[in-house]
């Protein structure tokens, strides 16, 4: 691990500020995989700004129905919180089988939604990477992929996407809210995950100094009756080999609404749509 600067934010601006004036810089919220990724050489940041101070950290209800979860709410408190239990369980429960316990408490919504992947060619430092070094080679697609993408991959990479609640997310088409040096936008999640392509190493739209401030999750009744399964090679923690956020509702013997997203066989969280009219009794 190389040496870098250390500073904490103590508001949005000044975090944003902080980390567009340093073209090496970077936030710093949970830390659970970032730390990691910096201790083995793959990250190597001039500064890390440390953003927990920062009042991000809430759940709460919007006027549809809806929920506004903080980027920097823990994954532990989001699980239990009444609201995702009650109006989306898919959601609580992909968190719950997301990570350890001692993940969850530190692990950040916002900053799972940015982990980088698992792939094991990524995390040596030393082997050909696209996304660690473009340019130099995806080593996964000669070598040992058990585990890779097989859906939106490219000859670039065919690393699968890592997060559990983002499958959730998607399903019902949770809404990020982002700030940054040019001002505020909003992202549809689907819309958040690239596939690959020519550029692998750009996994998210999010330009230098921009933050992830909330995740919007609009009012979808159907979600009320939803799950989230998981395959995986231990029933402890571990990532997905394959991976469903299912909710269905029925309504006068027909299927009313669907929404399915997949996980652990793609590069990005893969939402499945059919058309309404295939819907039937």
């Amino acid at each position: 691990m190389r040496p870098f600067d250390y500073a904490r934010a103590a508001d949005v601006d000044t975090a944003i500020a902080t980390v567009w004036r340093n073209p090496g810089g970077a936030f710093l919220a949970g830390g659970t995989t970032q730390v990691d990724l910096v201790r083995q050489n793959v990250l190597r940041p001039d500064l890390l700004v440390d953003i927990n101070d920062l009042p991000l950290n809430r759940v709460e209800d919007l006027p549809d129905g809806g929920l506004r979860i903080g980027a920097l709410a823990r994954m532990s408190d989001v699980a239990q919180a009444a609201g995702v239990v009650d109006r989306f369980p898919l959601v609580s429960q992909a968190l719950l089988l997301g990570a350890s316990a001692q993940l969850r408490n530190m692990a950040s919504m916002g900053g799972n939604l940015c982990q980088r992947v698992r792939c094991g060619y990524f995390r040596d430092a030393v082997s050909p990477c696209n996304k660690r070094e473009p340019g130099s080679g995806c080593a996964a697609i000669t070598g040992f992929h058990r585990g890779h993408a097989v859906l939106g991959t490219s000859d670039r990479c065919i690393a699968t996407h890592p997060s559990d609640v983002a499958v959730a997310l998607v399903a019902v088409d949770a809404v990020l809210r982002t700030r940054g040096p040019g001002g505020e936008r909003s992202v549809p999640i689907d819309d958040f995950f690239l596939l690959p392509g020519e550029t692998p190493q750009r996994e998210n739209p999010l330009e230098h100094g921009e933050l992830i401030t909330a995740i919007e999750v609009p009012a979808v009744p159907v979600a009320r009756r939803s799950v989230y399964l998981k395959v995986r090679d231990r029933a402890s923690y571990e990532f997905a080999l394959a991976s469903v956020a299912a909710a269905v509702e029925i309504r006068d013997g027909a299927v009313a609404d669907v929404r399915l997203a997949l996980g652990g066989i793609a590069t990005k969280p893969w939402r499945g749509r059919w058309p309404r009219r295939r819907h039937g009794r």
